[in-house]
């Protein structure tokens, strides 16, 4: 059943549309013009999108988890992943180690220049996000969070089956 949009919504014009259908596209569009303004604001600070992701990730994950639990919640492929640890092992921001009992996993962890690194990136991009969400309120941004965590479910239960 189409649902009628209501009105002064950009997608009035088009009630016929089911809005379940705009969903994914518009997902897909606002991901990564939001990731582009996040990339903009952190370049001018010398950030690259190689650089400020993983330190986030690790900064709100926590140390010692291993590359393939942080190439997960990046969204990378493995193989992606380690190229860029490489530049940030180079750089002094996180450092390897390999667990006695698995010699085959490597663990991640921030250095102490790496954690001050990712504290100030953290505080540059909760500016850049107080920006952008500037007219949601903490219930409708709870409410977003809670609607995309059952999509991400769903995403994780195809991804099982295959």
């Amino acid at each position: 059943m189409n649902t009628p949009c209501p009105p002064n919504n950009a997608y009035a014009a088009a009630p016929h549309l089911d809005p379940k259908r705009l969903l994914g596209v518009r997902l897909v569009g606002v991901g990564r013009r939001w990731r582009k303004a996040l990339d903009a604001q952190l370049a001018v600070e010398g950030l690259t999108d190689a650089a400020w992701t993983p330190l986030m990730h690790l900064l709100r994950l926590g140390d010692g988890i291993s590359q393939t639990e942080l190439a997960t919640a990046i969204g990378l492929e493995g193989s992606s992943l380690v190229r860029l640890l490489d530049m940030l092992v180079a750089q002094g921001l996180i450092e390897r180690k390999t667990p006695a009992n698995d010699r085959r996993v490597k663990l991640v962890y921030l250095t102490p220049a790496g954690r001050q690194t990712a504290a100030s990136i953290r505080q540059r991009v909760a500016a850049i996000e107080d920006a952008l969400l500037a007219d949601l309120d903490a219930q409708t941004a709870y409410a977003m969070l809670q609607a995309l965590d059952r999509i991400e479910a769903r995403i994780a239960a195809i991804h099982t089956k295959n």
